[in-house]
This record gives C-alpha cells, structure tokens and sequence, in this order.
C-alpha cells in the first residue's frame, strides 16, 4: 500500500522468568554507516546480511553485522529498496516500493559492484511491496490491486525475465485492500512451490498457492483490521504447514491486538496467539530458541516460540528482524538503525 505497506505453534504455558536468562538477553546498536530508513533485510547465511532503505541504499555485513558497507545503487537516488533477496555474498535482488515507475527490481551478482535494473513497473496505477524466491532462479513479487486484482510477477530464470501471472485463478481483491511494504515480508515462500502473501485494509486475509502462483485459495484471518493503517503486515512460514502472521495498526502502535497468529495446516485456518501485551508488529522471525518481533515501539522474544508471555520487551523503533545463527537475530529501523540481538 502506498502508506507504510506492504510462529511456531504457540506453547501455550506460563513462563517462569529466570533472572540469568533475562541477563543473557542482550542487543547491540551496529555502526550502520548510514542515515536513510531501513527496511529490507535479508540473510543468507551466518555471516552474510543485507539490507536495503531510502534513497537507492543497500548494506552489507559480511562478519555476521559487526561491520557494514554502506553504498547507493547508481541512478536510484529517489528509490526506496523496502526489500532485499540475497543468496551469498555476491548474488542479491532488490525491490523498491512505489507509484508506477518506481516500482523496479534490481541485481547484482558481483556483491553491489554493478547492478542490472531487471524490471520497472509499467503501470502508473500499480505499486509493488515485496519479493521472495524459492532458490535464486524462481521468484514472485506482489503488489497492491489494479482494477480489483491483485498484481504479481514472477520469474524462473533469475530475474532476466519478470512475467505478469494472469489473474484468471486469484481471488479478487476487497475494496480498500492491499498489501504492506514495511518490512518486506507480505509474501513468503516454503519447498519449491508454496507462496503466501498477507493483506490489510477492511479486511485481514492471507492468500496461498501451492503451484508457484497459477491457483490461489485465500482466507481470514483474525488479526485487527478496518483501517487502511491495519492489517498483516508480516507473514513467515516454516514448511509448508506451520506459519505465523502479524501486524496491527500503525496509526495506533500501543493498541492491544489482536495482532499475532499461527496455522499449522498452511493457512487455511489461523489462531490467535495468547502472548500478551500485544502492539503493532511490523515483521517476525523465529528460530529453535524462540520468536522475535519488531516494531515502531517495541521487540519482544518469546523463549520456545509464542506462550503467554513475553520473556523480554525492549523500547525499540526497528523495521525488519532475521535469525542469522542460532539464538542471534538482526533488526534494521528508521535513521540507519541496525540492532543485532544475542539471545542465547
């Protein structure tokens, strides 16, 4: 959307908070050697993360976020990168969000020596909010409605070709709904063909195909909507089954959800999570040592996934969170804000 668009199975328990684990829950405030707002955030591996935000800016770290090259991808100076796909060190997409034109994908193959515009969007109506791939050749990207439908682009040959998916078999689009481009995650891959993207607006919805994007099955969910400001903004999966969403409103960050939920049967059907308090959550991540959420107020770490409770509530403004190693997570904000968190 043109405003700021775009779990593991809960364990439903009562946490006990031990005094050494909340010491051992540490994050620290990286030199980003930038200024522009981040919200793209990609992590290929351990010691490999990018990152992408306003004014044609990308970042890498290749020692696991201690240190960061930060660079602008020539010609780009009134794009905002709101998502980044990496694979490696050298191989990584970046889509920027925005009206008509603005809406491109680029790549580089050559760790951001020379990157190559792969696609502009060519529909003054249309504006794209995230991308994923299921490996570096195959992709999608989704963009909010154009004439009640959902607009998508896929491509099976890393990105030399972009082709508009016909909307013969997507459910049509609720008046006034869309997708968020906040943390460049409304749409998630898992396996070689699953693909979900999430919505907001008067509705709530997450839509899922199991071929790559030729079918579309859709369903509600129960996370806080009505206003264009409310809605999923986040959606993670995985495997094929177990997923979680969030979101919330972000004209009004402290409300009380609902504003998390998980399904274990692909998305067909979604329940709330108990942890509370709840608030506006721009993005998700989860690793075997818990969950982590971000947003404009807050982050939070659930131990084991999402229980009751939250084990710990920072007051942090950040976009986008990744796990890059176990127990280790790296968040990026508003005026280069990068975090990484070591929660062991």
């Amino acid at each position: 959307m043109k405003l700021a668009r775009g779990l593991l199975v809960p364990i439903v328990c009562v946490l006990l908070l031990d005094a050494s684990f909340l010491t051992a829950q540490t994050y620290k405030v990286e030199q980003s050697n930038t200024t522009e707002n981040l919200r793209g955030l990609s992590v290929p591996s351990r010691s490999v993360i990018w990152a992408g935000g306003t004014h044609g800016t990308y970042l890498r770290s290749l020692d696991g976020g201690s240190s960061w090259h930060a660079a602008q991808v020539p010609g780009t100076e009134s794009l905002d990168f709101r998502d980044v796909e990496a694979f490696d060190a050298k191989r990584a997409y970046l889509l920027s969000a925005g009206p008509g034109e603005q809406s491109r994908i680029y790549k580089t193959e050559d760790g951001g020596g020379h990157w190559q515009l792969q696609f502009t969007n060519p529909d003054p109506a249309g504006f794209f909010d995230c991308l994923a791939f299921w490996d570096p050749s195959h992709g999608i990207a989704v963009g909010d409605p154009v004439s009640g439908q959902f607009v998508l682009i896929a491509t099976i040959d890393g990105g030399r070709h972009w082709n508009k998916i016909p909307p013969d078999n997507l459910p049509p689009a609720v008046e006034d709904e869309g997708a968020f481009a906040a943390s460049g995650t409304c749409i998630a891959t898992a396996g070689k063909s699953n693909v979900w993207f999430a919505t907001g607006g008067k509705v709530a919805r997450v839509f899922h195909s199991v071929d790559a994007g030729a079918n579309w099955s859709v369903a509600d969910a129960p996370i806080v909507h009505g206003a264009a400001s409310a809605g999923i903004f986040s959606v993670m999966f995985r495997n094929s089954h177990d997923g979680v969403i969030a979101g919330g409103d972000y004209k009004q960050p402290e409300q009380d959800g609902p504003n998390l939920a998980f399904t274990t049967d692909g998305g067909a059907t979604w329940k709330l999570v108990p942890v509370s308090p709840q608030f506006y959550v721009s993005a998700v991540a989860w690793d075997a040592a818990g969950s982590l959420v971000v947003g404009s107020t807050r982050a939070a770490f659930a131990e084991g996934g999402m229980s009751k409770s939250w084990k710990k509530i920072w007051d942090l403004n950040l976009n986008a969170v990744r796990f890059f190693a176990p127990g280790r997570a790296v968040a990026v904000g508003p005026k280069g804000a990068v975090v990484t968190f070591d929660l062991r």
